[in-house]
């Protein structure tokens, strides 16, 4: 049983090691020969899995193999745009100026159905509000609205809002990061008298602690609602 153990934690680790070097793609954005290889990894590592009499090399050996070629792949498609159609294919139009391409639909295989599913997802529910619909090489479709269909942005009514800042977590589930607190160039005696000032004395209370470059704050403890307020910073890190 323990030798079991000790074959799936090490094909465990080998796997995970090399899906990392292989890029973090989701499923639903892999290419078709990125969906080939995941694939043919999950079955090269069900047999030496739960087999003893199966050495471990033998599925070593393909899975190498395999992430050689994908990144042989990799490589070739990045250099060569006539071999990345063959192995990709191309973005295609669904939804047109003149309406819904019929033809586009039946050559990817598609049906009504798959065609307002997808475009539910990118928020459109009426035909008559799109201008394209593109299904993109890896399945996934995008839309680009009609003028009028548009969402109204701050640009369209000329209202001027501070620069966009991505928050970083300061402190998560008690814990400091102590690399975020270097970017944003705090120090802890800092941090401990804001928390102060919003009822908390101690780190482990804190469920979330989040500080953006515009001294934007979000804190949130493990018993109560999460408050955003603003301290006087004036973000000295920019990240």
């Amino acid at each position: 049983m323990l030798i079991i153990v000790f074959r799936v934690l090490l094909i465990y680790v080998i796997v995970l090691f090399y899906l990392r070097i292989m890029g973090k793609r989701q499923l639903g954005e892999l290419q078709p020969f990125e969906l080939v290889i995941t694939l043919l990894i999950a079955d090269i590592v069900a047999l030496p899995m739960t087999q003893n009499s199966m050495p471990v090399l033998f599925a070593l050996v393909p899975l190498t193999t395999i992430v050689l070629a994908h990144f042989s792949l990799s490589v070739i498609t990045r250099k060569s745009i006539s071999l990345r159609r063959v192995m990709n294919g191309k973005p295609v139009i669904v939804i047109s100026p003149n309406g819904i391409r019929y033809d586009a639909l039946k050559s990817l295989n598609m049906n009504m159905d798959d065609l307002f599913e997808g475009i539910r997802g990118c928020d459109y529910y009426k035909i008559e509000d799109i201008e394209y619909a593109i299904v993109e090489t890896n399945g996934s479709i995008n839309v680009i609205p009609k003028s009028e269909a548009s969402a109204v942005v701050n640009k369209d009514m000329k209202i001027k809002l501070p620069p966009a800042s991505l928050p970083l977590n300061i402190i998560t589930a008690g814990k400091v990061i102590g690399e975020n607190m270097e970017t944003a160039k705090l120090d802890m005696n800092y941090i401990e008298e804001v928390l102060k000032e919003h009822g908390i004395n101690k780190l482990k209370q804190v469920l979330l602690f989040t500080l953006d470059t515009n001294g934007k704050c979000y804190l949130q403890d493990y018993d109560n609602a999460g408050i955003v307020f603003n301290i006087d910073y004036n973000g000295e890190g920019r990240w």
